[in-house]
């Protein structure tokens, strides 16, 4: 069964969000906005490994919660005020649970390569939908002119139109996100779904009713997904198409695999890797004409990760951190 964080672990990832806790500080818009799309990414990502490395349901449509949950912002925002963060935000997961909990009913009762087709399937629909309708911009993308607001009656908390004040925002709910899931799946249930990751048949012998427990598990991956998606509409004020497409899945996927499957904080290391790698592998300065060629670079730093590291960096993390003679994480 995966194992999770060790005290050692745990410690590390504190000093890890304490670190990110001092960037503002720095006063550079450009690493604060990078930074920002890393936490948010992270948490897209962390969601993703939810059901792909504790459930063991490989999704290559995750990516519309992601979006769509960004569309929906844009459809409740308004173009002359910010709305309320308060009604906003329950409101797009909503939405995304209701969609989550649709596909969800559909695809979690398949399996293997079917659920991963039927995902992909569910997840082209939806691009589809919103690249060649009116409803939110069509194919140019929709705009989100005002973000949300925590609102406190004429007093506003918290304004995520500020770059600064988004960054913690996103910051205490990567946070905040990550001891949730820690502890769902130290729960009971969190004990089922990986579970029916190592043997299904035995899980459903035992009187679980195991797809009511996949189906649940892949709501509230779509859920978090969704999260991350409304706080990515936040960063610039814009949702393309793309951000539904089976690409954007694919580089979730990338990040968990990266990161080091089921190992929750692992994709969120897996997020900052792969966009701080491609980040330095863009820098002409550093490489001159070979950066032109940053793909290639990229392609080799993920193989050479799954190759090296076993279990990607949160694999490797946990086993510089262990005790000596401690039991390896499986």
């Amino acid at each position: 069964m995966t194992v999770l964080p060790s005290k050692r672990v745990l410690v590390l990832l504190a000093l890890f969000a304490a670190a990110l806790a001092l960037v503002p500080l720095s006063g550079d818009k450009y690493w604060i906005k990078l930074v920002t799309r890393m936490m948010v990414l992270g948490i897209f990502a962390m969601s993703l490994d939810f059901i792909v490395g504790f459930t063991g349901l490989v999704s290559f449509g995750h990516a519309a919660f992601f979006g769509f949950s960004a569309y929906m912002l844009h459809l409740v925002s308004s173009e002359e005020e910010a709305v309320n963060l308060i009604w906003a935000l329950p409101a797009c997961l909503a939405a995304t649970g209701v969609l989550a909990a649709v596909v969800g009913a559909l695809s979690v009762r398949t399996r293997g390569i079917y659920f991963i087709m039927v995902t992909l399937a569910f997840a082209q629909m939806v691009f589809y939908f919103f690249h060649d309708s009116d409803i939110a911009g069509g194919s140019d993308g929709a705009f989100i002119y005002f973000p949300p607001a925590l609102m406190m009656g004429e007093w506003m908390a918290l304004d995520l139109g500020d770059r600064n004040a988004l960054y913690l925002f996103c910051l205490g709910s990567l946070v905040a996100l990550y001891a949730f899931l820690v502890v769902l799946l130290r729960s009971p249930f969190g004990q089922v779904i990986q579970g029916i990751k190592v043997n299904e048949h035995r899980m459903r012998a035992l009187g679980y009713n195991t797809y009511r427990y996949k189906w649940m598990a892949f709501v509230i991956a779509g859920v978090v997904g969704g999260y991350a998606g409304f706080l990515f509409g936040c960063i610039d004020g814009f949702v393309p198409p793309e951000l539904l497409s089976w690409r954007e899945s694919g580089l979730g996927l990338v990040m968990v695999t990266l990161g080091g499957i089921g190992t929750l904080f692992g994709p969120v290391f897996g997020a900052f890797a792969l966009l701080g790698v491609e980040e330095l592998l863009r820098d002409r300065h550093l490489f001159g004409a070979l950066a032109e060629h940053w793909q290639m670079m990229l392609g080799a730093f993920v193989i050479a990760v799954v190759l090296f590291m076993s279990n990607g960096i949160g694999g490797q993390v946990m086993r510089i951190v262990r005790r000596p003679g401690e039991e390896e994480p499986s």
